[in-house]
C-alpha cells in the first residue's frame, strides 16, 4: 500500500500503543537575529531607551520597550507546515470579563515536528539572544500556546504582569491583514499612577512577524476586537521567564461617594412605580423569592408612561457624558447629574429616596430603613431573621475570630443605610473588568440595575452583567438588559461583577445600538 510521509518525519512501530513519534524539524531564524552588530545595537537602544531600526528589525521604547522582527523564520515551507499542524490542534473557547477567543492546549510537550522545532528555536537560541540584549539571565521555562481570534474576539487592556514573566512574545501566522480587520496589538501610555491612558501605537498583525515586549508595571496593551468576518488571526504567544521588574505600590482608586436617602415620601412611589409592586401581600411574595435566591427581576417596574418619558429623555443632547476609565478597569459613559432632563432627574431621585429605601427593605428583608424589622422584633423571635442577615453576621464573626477584618466593628453601633448610583450609557466597545482593587473592597451590598431603550438588544451583543465568585471564572448569575425590568442582586464579599464587552455585532449598518441603565448600590 502506498503511503505519503512528510519530510523529516520518522515513524517507529509500536504494536501496543501504535504511537507515532516525530523527528523535530529545525526552525532557522532570520539573519538579523544572528548579526552580532545588530544584537549590540539593540542592547544599547534597550538600555538607553532609544529607537533603533535595521532591516526587518525595529526596536522602540515608546510607550514601553518592544521589538518587531519581520520575516522571523527563514523557511516559508516550515511556516506553512507549522500553520497546518497548529490548525489540527484542539482549540477551547475562552471567555470571561477580559477576553474572548479560542486557545490551544499548552504546546510545551507537543511532538509535531514543526511545533517542537519552533519551540526549541524560541526557548534556546532566541532565548540566548534575548539574554544578551537584556543582560538578564532567563529561565529555560517553556510557556507557549496558540490562539485563534475570529469575528468579535478580543483581549482587553491588561499589563501581563505575573510572577516570573519577563518578556512576552507573539508570532503571527495570519493571511493578508489590514487595520480595518481589527485584531491589532494596541500599546497604551500610562499616567503618574501607572494606569493606562490612551492607545498611542497599534501593531497590525502580519505573516511571520514576531513582536516582543518587556513585561512591566506599564506594559498595558490589548488585542483590539477582530472586525473581519472571514479571517482568522492565528498566532503563537507566550513568555520568557526571568526576574520580574520592581513594581511600585498599586494605585488605590477612591470609592464612589455614598450618601443617605433623600427625604422623599411615598407620594413619589405612587407617581412612578407600577401599583402591583406597592401591594403589601405581593411584596411579601417577592421577599420570599428573593431570600431564597438572593436575586430577582421585577418586570414592568415603572409605570408605562413614566418609563416611556425616561426612554425618550435619556437620548436628548442636553445630557453631558463622561467616559469612565481607566481601560484596565472599565470603559463606559456616565451622565453628569446636573445635566439630566427633569424626568430623568426625578427617576434618579426616586431610586435615592427614603420611600424607595423602605420599598427595597420590603422586597429583600435587608435593613435599608429604620422601619425595617430588626433582630429584637417579635417577628424575628426564635432566630427568624432572614438568611442574608444570618450569613452576614456569621461572616463578620469569622473575621473577628481570625483577625481578618480591617476595621474594628462595634456591633452595638448601627450603621446608616447609604447608596451610590449613576446613569450609564452602553454602546460598542464598552465594558467593565474585574480588578484587584474591587476584590479588596468587596462587601455585602444590594445591586440595582434598571435598563432603558434596550428593545431589540440581543445577548450576543454583550453588555450583560455577570456575577462570579472571586478567583473563579464560573458565572454565578447573568443579567441581560431588558426594558423596564428592575434587577436586584444581593452579593457577599466573595462575589464580584462585570459587564461583558459590547461587541461589533451591536452595530447596525453604520450606526451603533445604544442602551442606558441606572446602576445603584445600596449598603445596610
Amino acid at each position: 500500500m502506498a503511503s505519503k510521509r512528510h519530510q523529516g518525519e520518522c515513524i517507529k512501530s509500536n504494536k501496543k500503543k501504535k504511537k507515532i513519534n516525530y523527528c523535530e524539524e529545525t526552525a532557522q531564524l532570520c539573519q538579523v537575529v544572528k548579526d552580532e552588530n545588530v544584537r549590540r545595537a539593540v542592547k544599547e537602544a534597550w538600555s538607553m531607551k532609544s529607537h533603533y531600526t535595521h532591516g526587518d528589525l525595529e526596536f522602540d521604547c515608546r510607550p514601553f520597550p518592544h521589538c518587531v522582527i519581520k520575516n522571523f523564520i527563514r523557511s516559508e515551507n516550515f511556516l506553512e507546515n507549522l500553520q497546518r499542524e497548529l490548525l489540527t490542534l484542539n482549540f477551547h473557547e475562552k471567555s470571561n470579563d477580559l477576553y474572548k477567543f479560542k486557545q490551544s492546549d499548552d504546546l510545551r510537550k507537543r511532538t509535531e515536528p514543526h511545533i517542537s522545532g519552533l519551540r526549541s528555536a524560541l526557548f534556546s537560541q532566541f532565548r540566548f539572544w534575548l539574554e544578551e540584549v537584556l543582560d538578564v539571565k532567563l529561565e529555560p521555562t517553556v510557556d507557549i500556546s496558540c490562539a485563534k481570534y475570529e469575528y468579535t474576539d478580543i483581549l482587553l487592556c491588561h499589563d501581563d504582569e505575573l510572577e516570573g514573566r519577563r518578556v512576552a512574545f507573539i508570532l503571527y501566522l495570519v493571511p493578508p491583514w489590514s487595520s480595518s480587520d481589527g485584531g491589532s496589538l494596541d500599546l497604551y501610555t500610562t499616567n503618574g499612577h501607572f494606569q493606562p491612558q490612551s492607545v498611542v501605537k497599534s501593531l497590525v498583525p502580519s505573516w511571520n512577524t514576531l513582536v516582543l515586549f518587556q513585561v512591566s508595571p506599564v506594559s498595558f496593551h490589548q488585542v483590539s476586537e477582530v472586525l473581519s468576518q472571514d479571517k482568522c488571526r492565528l498566532s503563537l504567544s507566550g513568555w520568557f521567564h526571568g526576574p520580574s521588574l520592581e513594581r511600585p505600590p498599586r494605585h488605590v482608586e477612591p470609592p464612589m461617594s455614598r450618601s443617605e436617602h433623600l427625604p422623599r415620601d411615598e407620594t413619589l412611589l405612587l407617581e412612578w412605580v407600577n401599583p402591583l409592586y406597592l401591594d403589601i401581600s405581593y411584596q411579601e411574595q417577592i421577599q420570599e423569592e428573593f431570600e431564597e435566591s438572593s436575586e430577582i427581576q421585577l418586570k414592568d417596574f415603572l409605570r408605562e408612561e413614566k418609563f416611556k418619558q425616561v426612554c425618550e429623555a435619556v437620548q436628548l443632547a442636553q445630557i453631558q457624558w463622561t467616559l469612565k476609565g481607566p481601560a484596565n478597569k472599565r470603559c463606559y459613559e456616565a451622565a453628569h447629574l446636573n445635566t439630566l432632563p427633569e424626568c430623568v432627574s426625578a427617576c434618579w431621585e426616586l431610586l435615592h429616596s427614603e420611600a424607595f429605601f423602605l420599598l427595597l427593605s420590603n422586597f429583600t428583608g435587608l435593613r435599608l430603613h429604620y422601619l425595617c424589622p430588626g433582630d429584637d422584633d417579635d417577628d424575628n423571635a426564635g432566630g427568624g431573621e432572614n438568611k442574608h442577615e444570618r450569613k452576614k453576621q456569621s461572616s463578620e464573626k469569622d473575621e473577628q475570630a481570625t483577625g481578618s477584618s480591617n476595621e474594628t466593628r462595634k456591633e452595638s453601633e448601627p450603621s446608616t443605610p447609604k447608596c451610590c448610583g449613576e446613569l450609564r450609557r452602553w454602546s460598542h466597545g464598552n465594558y467593565t473588568l474585574l480588578h484587584d482593587g474591587e476584590a479588596a473592597r468587596a462587601e455585602y451590598a444590594l445591586d440595582l440595575i434598571l435598563p432603558f431603550s434596550c428593545a431589540g438588544w440581543q445577548s450576543e451583543f454583550g453588555g450583560f452583567s455577570c456575577y462570579v465568585a472571586n478567583d473563579e471564572d464560573e458565572e454565578l448569575l447573568t443579567i441581560y438588559p431588558e426594558d423596564n425590568s428592575l434587577a436586584l442582586v444581593y452579593r457577599d464579599k466573595e462575589t464580584l461583577k462585570f459587564v461583558k464587552h459590547v461587541n461589533h455585532k451591536s452595530k447596525s449598518d453604520s450606526s451603533s445600538r445604544v442602551f442606558y441603565d441606572f446602576s445603584f448600590v445600596y449598603y445596610e
